[in-house]
C-alpha cells in the first residue's frame, strides 16, 4: 500500500518507461513479499506452488534476459502499529466496528499467517540454491531496499510500496509491462522533486495527513491534493516541526510573512479593512463621475477631451488601491483555508505520531553500510532435486530452463577468466548462428557444441514438461515478460549436437571478441553477395520497368479482370481479332497504354 489515497496517480506524470537494457549490469533490490502477493492470486488455484514457479522463472529471466544482479529482501518483525493497521484493513470491508478491535500493545506484533510464511521460506530456499543473496530487514522490506538504494549498494528497488520513497529510495520500479520495448515503469526521486517540488520529509508529512501502512486513517477530511497543497507552503526543514506545533495546539502558524511582491501581511490587512476609494461609475477609475464629466481622468485616453470613456463590460480597475485590495482578499482566503486545515489537524489526537516519523527517518534497517553483497554459483544438482520434488518437474526440463541462467554466468566468467571450463561441463562455445531482434533489442543466437555424436541431421526442441503447457495456458492472462520461458533449441548437424541460446551482444563480445568479429565479417560478405545477385532492375532504385514487363507482371499477380471473365465467351469467338490486337499492343500510344494500366 504505502501512502494512502491516489498517491501513485499523483506521481504517474513523472514516470519513466525504461528500455530493455536499463538494469543490465546493475544491482536491484527486490521486495520478495511483493512478488509473492502480486501473482499468487493471479494464477489458477490448481497450479502447483505458483510462488515457486514464478520466483524460479522471474529470477532466471531477470538475471539472464535483463542482465541484472538481483538482491532479495524479506520482511522482518512488523511494528505494533503495522499489525493494528493490518487488522483494520482486514475488517474494514466486513462492516465490523473498528473501534471495538483491540489495540496492539508495545512490543507485541502480529505475525503473518503461517501459509504465507511457508511460501516465503520455500522461495528463500530456492533463491539460495540459485546463488542469489537474500537479506532480512528488521521491519519493512521496502525500508531495507531504500537503505540499499540510498547507500549505493543497489541502483533501483522493485516494489509497489510507495513507502520506499519515505524511507529514502532514489529509484523505484513499480511495474514491469509485458511484451514491451520499454518494460520498466520507473519513478526517480529527482523527477518528483523537480515536478512536484516535494522532498523526502514532504512525502512523510503527506503520509501522516492522508494515512499510511501504520496509520490508515490519517487526518479526517484531508485528501492527497489538499495535503500536497498544504505541505508545499513549508520548506523541507520546517514541515515536520510545524506539524508538531499545529498538532499540539500551541500556536497556529501561517507560513509566509510576505507575498510575492514584498507587501507585508499587515499592510494587506489594513488595505482590506480600509474604506474603499471612490470610483467613477462611467469609466470605473478612481474619482467622481461629476469631475470626470468635466475633464477626462488620467487613466482614460479621451480623444475629444469632453470626458471619460464608458467602461466595457467586465471591466476591472487596476489602480494601486484596487490591486492592494485584491491581494488582501486573496491573502485572507488563503489564510482562512490554512486555518481550516490547521484546525482539522489540531482535532486529531496524538498527531503527528513521532514513532512513525522516527521509523521513516531511521538509517539502519537490517544491515550495516559495510555489508558485502555476494552472488554465489548455483547448486545445480541440489536445485534440480528440490524442484523435482516440489514441482514434480523432470530433471531434463529443469536443466533446459536453467540453461540461459548458466550460459550468462559462463559468459561473464569467460570475460574475466578466458580459461573457464565448458558450459555445464559438456558444451563449448562454437559460433554465432545469427542475430535476432526481440522487442527492439538485438541478441546473438549462440551455438554451443556438444562432444557426443549422433546419426541424424535435424532440429529438435526438448519435450516440455507435461503440466507446464497446461499451467501456462491457464495463467496466460497473468504471465508477463519476466515469466516467459526461453526454450533453447537443440540442433544436430553432421553428427554433432548444438544448443542454440539467445545472448546479449555486449556480453558475447566481452567473452569472445574474435568470434564476434568473424561473425560480423561473414555477415558483411553475405550482404555483399546478395546485392550482386539481385537483378539490375531490382537493385537499382528509380529505374522504371518497360511497359510490357510491367503490364505482364501485373496481369500475373492480379489475374483476369471481372470484365474479362464476363466476356470470356465472346472473346473466344473473336480469337483472330484478339490475336491481332495482342500483336499490336506494344505499338499503342502512351495515353492508350496508361488507360489500359490504370483506367
Amino acid at each position: 500500500m504505502g501512502i494512502g489515497g491516489h498517491f501513485w496517480e499523483l506521481l504517474k506524470p513523472y514516470a519513466r518507461h525504461e528500455g530493455f537494457d536499463f538494469l543490465r549490469n546493475k544491482r536491484v533490490a527486490v521486495d520478495l513479499s511483493y512478488w509473492i502477493v502480486q501473482h499468487e492470486t493471479a494464477i489458477k488455484a490448481h497450479t502447483r506452488d505458483p510462488h515457486l514457479r514464478l520466483t524460479f522463472f522471474r529470477t532466471i529471466n531477470l538475471f539472464s534476459k535483463f542482465g541484472a544482479f538481483p538482491v532479495f529482501v524479506l520482511d522482518g518483525t512488523p511494528s505494533p502499529l503495522k499489525s493494528q493497521a493490518r487488522i483494520q484493513r482486514f475488517f474494514r470491508a466486513s462492516g465490523i466496528d473498528l473501534s471495538s478491535l483491540p489495540v496492539a500493545e508495545g512490543g507485541i506484533s502480529v505475525q503473518r499467517n503461517q501459509a504465507f510464511k511457508k511460501c516465503v521460506q520455500e522461495c528463500v530456499e530456492l533463491l539460495e540454491l540459485l546463488g542469489m543473496p537474500v537479506l532480512k530487514a528488521t521491519g519493512e522490506a521496502e525500508a531495507l531496499c531504500a537503505q540499499l538504494n540510498r547507500g549505493g549498494h543497489v541502483d533501483a528497488c522493485i516494489t509497489a510500496d510507495s513507502d520506499a520513497f519515505l524511507f529514502g529510495a532514489k529509484c523505484v520500479i513499480k511495474r514491469l509491462h509485458p511484451n514491451s520495448k520499454e518494460p520498466f515503469e520507473c519513478y526517480h526521486m529527482v523527477d518528483i522533486e523537480a515536478g512536484l517540488g516535494l522532498q523526502r520529509k514532504h512525502l512523510i508529512a503527506i503520509s501522516l495527513l492522508v494515512g499510511n501502512d501504520h496509520n490508515m486513517n490519517g487526518v479526517r477530511g484531508i485528501g492527497v491534493d489538499t495535503a500536497l497543497r498544504f505541505v508545499k507552503t513549508f520548506s523541507e526543514d520546517e514541515i515536520l516541526n510545524r506539524l508538531r506545533e499545529i498538532g499540539r495546539g500551541d500556536k497556529i502558524v501561517i507560513p509566509g510573512n510576505l507575498n510575492s511582491e514584498g507587501d507585508s501581511v499587515h499592510s494587506l490587512e489594513e488595505a482590506y479593512h480600509k474604506p474603499k476609494l471612490l470610483h467613477c461609475s462611467l469609466c470605473g477609475h478612481p474619482g467622481s463621475r461629476k469631475a470626470h464629466l468635466k475633464s477626462a481622468c488620467q487613466y482614460c485616453s479621451s480623444v475629444t477631451g469632453e470626458g471619460c470613456l464608458k467602461k466595457p463590460q467586465g471591466f476591472k480597475c487596476h489602480c494601486s488601491a484596487c490591486n492592494l485590495e485584491q491581494k488582501a482578499k486573496e491573502q485572507q482566503k488563503k489564510e482562512n483555508w490554512q486555518l481550516k486545515i490547521c484546525k482539522k489537524i489540531a482535532l486529531e489526537p496524538n498527531f503527528p505520531n513521532l514513532e512513525i516519523v522516527e521509523m521513516y527517518l531511521r538509517d539502519k534497517n537490517g544491515i550495516d553500510d559495510n555489508h558485502q553483497i555476494v552472488w554465489a554459483n548455483p547448486k545445480t544438482e541440489m536445485l534440480i532435486d528440490y524442484l523435482a520434488y516440489s514441482q514434480h518437474w523432470e530433471p531434463s526440463y529443469i536443466r533446459q530452463r536453467m540453461l540461459p541462467f548458466l550460459s550468462t554466468i559462463f559468459l561473464r566468467e569467460m570475460a574475466s577468466d578466458p580459461n573457464t571450463e565448458l558450459l555445464c561441463g559438456q558444451y563449448a562455445f562454437h559460433s554465432i548462428h545469427r542475430m535476432k531482434v526481440r522487442y527492439g533489442h538485438q541478441l546473438y543466437v549462440v551455438k554451443w557444441r556438444k562432444a557426443a555424436r549422433t546419426v541424424a541431421d535435424a532440429v529438435y526442441t526438448t519435450p516440455e514438461e507435461p503440466n507446464a503447457q497446461q499451467e501456462l495456458g491457464e495463467a496466460n492472462d497473468s504471465i508477463d515478460l519476466l515469466d516467459e520461458v526461453d526454450v533453447p533449441q537443440i540442433h544436430i548437424d553432421d553428427g554433432c549436437w548444438y544448443l542454440l541460446t539467445d545472448e546479449d551482444t555486449e556480453l558475447v563480445r566481452n567473452a569472445f571478441p574474435e568470434k564476434v568479429d568473424q561473425f560480423l565479417k561473414e555477415q558483411e560478405l553475405r550482404e555483399m553477395k546478395s546485392k550482386r545477385k539481385k537483378p539490375k532492375s531490382e537493385s537499382t532504385p528509380g529505374v522504371q520497368l518497360s511497359i510490357t514487363e510491367f503490364y505482364r507482371s501485373s496481369k500475373v499477380v492480379c489475374g483476369k479482370k471481372p470484365r474479362e471473365n464476363a466476356d470470356e465467351g465472346s472473346e473466344n469467338k473473336s480469337g483472330s481479332s484478339d490475336r491481332e490486337r495482342k500483336g499490336k499492343s506494344p505499338n499503342f500510344s502512351k495515353s492508350a497504354r496508361r488507360r489500359l494500366l490504370f483506367g
